[in-house]
């Protein structure tokens, strides 16, 4: 369900009075994770700054028709309810099959033990379950590893 855009004018509206910088469009809106809950508990890890990173598999990006993140877009991110809460700039991106992803970027996911072992089992088990696209998990899918900066709050 897309969010309803009224909030994230508004949202942007306020943050460019904050920073006339920003772009006037606003980005593209969205929140980690698969349901409510993971994206209240992975926002607040971005909130206090242990979250820096970020995954997705790229035959989702495929199946669903998105254009990939780039380095320098804007992210508005919601919570579990779809309020807008925060804005990330993506820093980096690379796209390398599951077995390559490595623990520096395990790292910066700031999930569970921050290990690569538990990287890899949360994310199996995630792509197994919730993945938008038919070919779900396979231990050579590409992964699109994507770095980001909290721009606000």
């Amino acid at each position: 369900m897309a969010p309803d855009p009224q909030p994230l004018v508004e949202f942007w509206r306020l943050r460019r009075s904050e920073s006339p910088d920003l772009p006037e469009a606003v980005p593209a809106a969205w929140a980690f994770g698969a349901t409510p809950e993971h994206a209240d508990e992975l926002l607040s890890l971005v909130l206090a700054g242990v979250k820096t990173g970020t995954a997705s598999s790229l035959w989702d990006y495929e199946h669903s028709g998105e254009p990939l993140p780039e380095e320098g877009e804007l992210s508005i991110i919601l919570d579990g309810t779809g309020a807008p809460r925060a804005v990330i700039e993506t820093t980096r991106i690379r796209i390398v099959p599951f077995g390559e992803v490595d623990g520096e970027h395990a790292h910066t996911e700031g999930e569970g033990d921050r290990t690569l072992a538990s990287w890899r089992e949360v994310h199996e088990r995630y792509w197994r379950l919730h993945s938008e696209n038919p070919r779900g998990f396979a231990p050579d899918m590409p992964v699109v590893c994507e770095r980001f900066r909290l721009l606000y709050p």
